[in-house]
């Protein structure tokens, strides 16, 4: 966990990196420091290239009058998602991969009380961007978290992947890198890509820093569209003033095919990875199939 040589100063009316977006204003460390400018925004918006709008409501609501309960309930394909203190309740283990979400949106008939509605209810927890010694800003809880709750989206522009491309060909190896690439397996071999990039648009999610033994987990959750909201939740126990982390790679808890493995592994000048746990691999993912020529695509 990166430290600074000052405790974290509680949230106050003076700055708030959120401005007023999110339920729990965010503060920011030390005192009189402030990120570099960005637009806030909570959600999703959609940017350059693609050709779904990640404010359409595309999902039918459920008409469940009182408890959605899964087999009749059509937002609860299989199983409950979420225990009665709102944790996840699949965190996934070492060798499975992670399931989608789906959570009753705005169609349902449901109560906005309805259990299966946690990532909608936005931020629950009193967090602070702060100044690391390596890594620039990090996220960090002023706060206990709990396993399997809600922390925090990784929200921003929606992309397609020319404009990935694009945007990757002008960076340079100085240049932070905020576009990630989310790709989910189905069942029938299809693999559906997300790509969003909160680099001028976004949350408080980018700021979230890499580590090799995170204790945040990055899950698909669906809820009014197609576009999934990526929601990251503790994959462990939190404690105050702990710095928040996801593994870039997506490898935490979830499998990672062949082909996954050659786009993280492909030689490149390398970023190094400043985690410092004990399992750290040095060097920060980096995915390969974002990187080529412009018009020529890799992904399969």
């Amino acid at each position: 966990m990166a430290t600074s040589k000052e405790g974290p100063e509680r949230p106050t009316e003076r700055l708030d990196i959120a401005r007023g977006l999110e339920n729990v204003p965010v503060s920011a460390w030390p005192p009189g420091a402030e990120p570099e400018p960005f637009q806030y925004t909570p959600d999703h918006i959609a940017g350059p290239g693609t050709d779904i709008d990640p404010t359409q409501i595309t999902f039918p609501g459920c008409i469940c009058l009182k408890t959605c309960l899964p087999g009749t309930c059509s937002c609860l394909r299989h199983a409950e998602n979420y225990d009665d203190n709102s944790c996840l309740i699949d965190t996934g283990s070492q060798g499975k991969c992670a399931n989608p979400v789906f959570e009753c949106n705005i169609l349902c008939q449901c109560s906005d009380q309805c259990k299966n509605r946690v990532v909608q209810q936005g931020l629950q927890f009193q967090l602070q961007v702060f100044k690391t010694d390596k890594k620039g800003w990090g996220l960090r809880t002023l706060e206990f978290i709990p396993k399997g709750r809600f922390v925090c989206e990784y929200a921003g522009e929606v992309l397609g992947y020319s404009e990935v491309q694009r945007r990757i060909q002008l960076q340079t190896i100085q240049d932070p890198n905020y576009i990630i690439a989310v790709r989910e397996h189905v069942y029938s071999g299809q693999v559906i890509e997300t790509f969003v990039d909160p680099a001028s648009i976004g949350n408080i999610g980018r700021f979230l820093n890499h580590s090799c033994e995170p204790n945040l987990l990055m899950i698909p959750v669906r809820i009014d569209s197609m576009v999934p909201k990526l929601a990251l939740f503790a994959a462990k126990d939190i404690l105050p003033e702990e710095e928040l982390s996801y593994d870039y790679s997506g490898r935490f808890l979830n499998l990672m095919d062949s082909k996954d493995k050659e786009r993280l592994d492909q030689g490149k000048t390398r970023k190094p990875c400043y985690c410092g746990t004990r399992s750290c691999a040095a060097f920060l993912p980096y995915d390969s199939s974002l990187y080529c020529p412009l018009g020529k695509s890799n992904i399969s």
